[in-house]
């Protein structure tokens, strides 16, 4: 079994939004996602996907997203992105699955996993300050509470994930964390976030929201942690493996 990530699938089955806008690299990218994610992912695999995962606007309007993500090879761990605008809470959306047949998907909220050995960790996370978003509608979002309540969610999984080792007597198991919203990227560095990956001993966190920049370092350290920009675009709509 293996554990791999990617993120920012941005998938409109439903309420079709064109991506090559952004690029000729989003050009037939839901056909690339399946294709590629085939050829890499096998059956009793995780694949976590943290955030942007559809364009719907409500959850019924997902559901030929989480059909495509359904049919394809392994379970899937998803987290939320800033435009998955879909979200709800965790019942209504594991009632819906179900209801639907969708057997496949779990998420990442206030919670963690412990798959092949490693902890699954993470939340949506934010910037910290507004200057870094892009989106106009967000002029009047309190950043500083945002972030905040971020930091207090991913607390809420470090520490379910620390749970998660003990009882499993697994004490020493590695903790991943899955991100939305970089915490440490060219020149910006989300404190609260760091300081606990650093206090929860996190070894690996990855994230996505980053698009269209393909000459960054894909892989940056900071005091041990290795931090992977996990953006579908930037690796080409193939799932990055995490643990083999």
């Amino acid at each position: 079994m293996s554990v791999w990530s990617i993120a920012d699938l941005h998938l409109s089955l439903c309420t079709p939004k064109p991506m090559d806008v952004f690029g000729n690299r989003w050009q037939g990218y839901t056909e690339k996602i399946g294709k590629n994610w085939r050829a890499v992912v096998k059956d009793g695999d995780t694949v976590v996907i943290p955030g942007d995962v559809s364009w719907a606007m409500r959850l019924p309007e997902a559901e030929a997203d989480f059909r495509f993500i359904d049919s394809l090879p392994g379970e899937k761990i998803v987290g939320k992105g800033n435009h998955d605008l879909w979200w709800t809470t965790v019942s209504k959306m594991e009632s819906f699955l179900s209801d639907a047949g969708i057997r496949s998907i779990k998420f990442l909220y206030n919670n963690a996993y412990l798959r092949d050995g490693a902890v699954i960790a993470g939340t949506r996370g934010w910037f910290p300050e507004e200057r870094l978003m892009t989106s106009s509608a967000l002029a009047d979002a309190d950043f500083k509470k945002l972030v905040e309540r971020e930091q207090i969610r991913l607390r809420a999984s470090l520490e379910a994930g620390d749970n998660l080792r003990r009882e499993a007597g697994l004490p020493d198991a590695p903790i991943f964390v899955y991100l939305h919203f970089p915490p440490l990227f060219e020149g910006f560095r989300v404190d609260g976030m760091m300081d606990l990956l650093f206090e929860f001993g996190v070894k690996k966190c990855f994230f996505g929201h980053i698009h269209g920049n393909y000459s960054v370092t894909p892989t940056v350290e900071e005091g041990g942690i290795s931090l992977s920009l996990v953006s579908s675009d930037f690796l080409n709509f193939t799932p990055h493996l995490d643990v083999k």
